[in-house]
């Protein structure tokens, strides 16, 4: 015999009702949680669409490219023009010996730990391998995008000024800084270089340039005028390479060319960048053909500065340079910088290491 519900009639309608309402509940909270979500997502998606693109503050840098043999004899001087820069606008490279390395035993300059280059050669002078260690430095510093000059340095050289002067100098132009010249001297130009090289692209310079990065990726894409260098640019043969080298069978019909003295140069020339450089170098150099006493070695290398040669008057006289002077073009260039007269130089060399040391404990050179 079955049970019977004794519930009367009013209040099981009410429970019915309250059930209905709190199913009702139920579905629109779970309506308003479904609305929040989608309209908190387009929100987002919204903010991140127009969210402003997130601003990089690092600053255009100087790549300093040196090229040493072992050690930097002048690391001093550098480690205190670079501690004036609190910005980080540089990056340095070193391409020394092969396997040497720039450590706490090998440099007292933090700047310059490791900053070796991995890939270096054997570099002799006169031959197209300092060519190829420009190249090598170049396609090393290229890597970093903030690179945007990039500056060939000795490891002789010093700079003139500080580094916040150097800086706005040598970014305030979009040229770079090539001394270039037509190189008419007789036996220099070798014409197994034509066609591929003609004559009248032929030039000479210093190999102390600063290079744009557009520049410096011509001369590491370099395919044509370097192999032509390789062959056929040669110095001429001196007594004392004679023990390294057979003797020539007639010297006076050798030719007498440096290639890191004209590749640039010739380059630049060859693509017809000509007029994308400022034609001056910026480091000063001093080639004075009757300083040596050894006749043979006369106009071979430039003047090196000693201590007894470093003076107040010479760093003077080097920053009070205003314009420059090219035989071989009848040509006075007059330097300028923002379009306004400027001195010509911001580094100089050869210096030895008791020079720069006598110069700064004179306070002749403020670089810091």
């Amino acid at each position: 015999m079955k049970r019977r519900s004794f519930l009367p009639q009013h209040r099981s309608g009410r429970w019915r009702i309250k059930l209905l309402l709190m199913v009702l509940l139920l579905f629109s909270c779970f309506c308003l949680l479904l609305l929040n979500h989608y309209s908190f997502s387009r929100v987002f998606e919204h903010s991140a669409a127009e969210a402003p693109p997130v601003v990089d503050t690092q600053k255009p840098k100087i790549a300093f490219l040196f090229i040493a043999r072992n050690r930097l004899p002048l690391e001093f001087v550098w480690d205190a023009f670079f501690q004036a820069e609190k910005e980080g606008k540089f990056s340095i490279f070193v391409h020394s010996r092969p396997g040497f390395i720039l450590n706490e035993a090998t440099t007292r300059s933090a700047y310059f730990y490791n900053r070796q280059v991995n890939n270096s050669i054997q570099v002799e002078w006169g031959e197209a391998s300092m060519i190829e260690a420009e190249r090598i430095l170049l396609r090393n510093a290229i890597k970093d995008s903030f690179n945007e000059r990039f500056l060939f340095l000795s490891d002789s050289c010093i700079p003139l000024y500080n580094f916040s002067y150097i800086y706005k100098y040598i970014m305030s132009t979009t040229t770079s800084f090539i001394d270039s010249f037509a190189d008419t001297k007789e036996g220099r130009y070798n014409p197994r270089m034509n066609p591929v090289i003609p004559v009248y692209n032929w030039r000479k310079g210093s190999q102390w340039v600063v290079l744009t990065r557009k520049h410096a990726q011509v001369m590491i894409n370099d395919d044509a005028v370097l192999p032509e260098f390789e062959k056929h640019c040669r110095r001429k043969s001196l007594p004392e390479f004679w023990r390294d080298h057979p003797f020539p069978a007639d010297p006076s019909k050798e030719h007498n060319c440096i290639p890191d003295e004209h590749y640039v140069q010739t380059l630049i020339a060859q693509k017809g960048l000509e007029g994308e450089i400022t034609r001056r170098a910026l480091t000063h150099t001093l080639w004075d053909l009757s300083s040596s006493k050894d006749r043979q070695r006369r106009g071979w290398h430039p003047v090196t500065y000693k201590l007894s040669d470093a003076t107040p008057k010479l760093i003077n006289d080097i920053k009070g340079i205003d314009n420059i002077y090219y035989e071989t073009e009848y040509r006075r260039e007059w330097c300028r910088s923002q379009g306004m007269p400027s001195k010509c130089f911001l580094f100089a060399r050869k210096f030895t290491r008791a020079a720069v040391m006598g110069l700064l404990n004179s306070s002749v050179l403020i670089i810091n």
